[in-house]
């Protein structure tokens, strides 16, 4: 299987798609291609925690703001999986997770801006996915076009400061129903009815309805983390934050 991800909207992935049909016969799976458009955390968030569900396959990541600049194109083997991207660090948070260690294989793709073009998804990306997806996994160093580094962009998701009656954070990403979604561990709101968020007081609950339609509520989402909604709204609106602004829960 291959998989692919990207902030290209619904045109260009097929041609990536096509590539790889052309050289290989894996099954393409489109995780998604509306990840925000040249955010690299988004993506690194979204696909951190998405990727997971997957059996192992070789995963392609393109969002890609340095096309064409002196970044490197990789190929990480990470756990049972792979991925095929760009080193900007998107990739490092998502092979973090698929491997369950910081302990990860990495290779540069030579000659990656071969091509005269700016859609290294297509020209680069797409048909070393193909050359890895039929070669031996757990010998990729033995791919010609691969060159095996130590020194990736090491992209790291901000970190939380969490104190006995206090977290500090960020806000990681806002969703498509304006959920913002923290960097705070989900247990700190366990036993608890309420807390701060900055300078207001939101109802704790275990669902988004614990609260009356149009009330803030304060949860642990499905990725385990601290989020600020709305029942039936949107709480980037009620709380007054987007993605990357700091936001600190308190409580008694």
């Amino acid at each position: 299987m291959i998989t692919l991800a990207s902030d290209f909207g619904s045109l260009y992935p097929a041609a990536m798609a096509g590539v790889i049909y052309s050289q290989s016969d894996a099954r393409v799976v489109d995780v998604t291609h509306d990840l925000p458009r040249q955010d690299v955390r988004a993506g690194a968030f979204w696909l951190r925690e998405m990727l997971p569900s997957f059996p192992p396959a070789v995963h392609v990541i393109v969002v890609d703001p340095g096309v064409r600049t002196d970044r490197r194109a990789l190929v990480c083997a990470a756990g049972e999986h792979v991925l095929v991207g760009p080193d900007n660090g998107i990739l490092a948070p998502i092979a973090r997770r698929l491997a369950g260690t910081e302990s990860v294989e990495w290779f540069a793709i030579d000659d990656a801006d071969a091509e005269e073009h700016t859609f290294h998804g297509r020209d680069v990306f797409a048909p070393m996915a193909a050359t890895v997806h039929d070669h031996d996994w757990d010998d990729l160093a033995t791919i010609d076009g691969l060159t095996p580094i130590d020194d990736p962009v090491a992209y790291q998701l901000p970190e939380p400061q969490v104190e006995s009656t206090r977290a500090r954070g960020e806000i990681l990403i806002v969703d498509e129903f304006g959920n913002c979604v923290t960097n705070v561990p989900g247990e700190v709101l366990d036993g608890r009815e309420a807390v701060h968020v900055d300078d207001s007081t939101a109802t704790v609950g275990r669902a988004f309805d614990a609260v009356d339609p149009g009330d803030p509520v304060v949860l642990s989402g499905s990725h385990g983390l601290v989020e600020l909604a709305v029942n039936r709204g949107r709480g980037e609106d009620v709380f007054d934050v987007t993605a990357g602004d700091s936001v600190t829960l308190t409580w008694d």
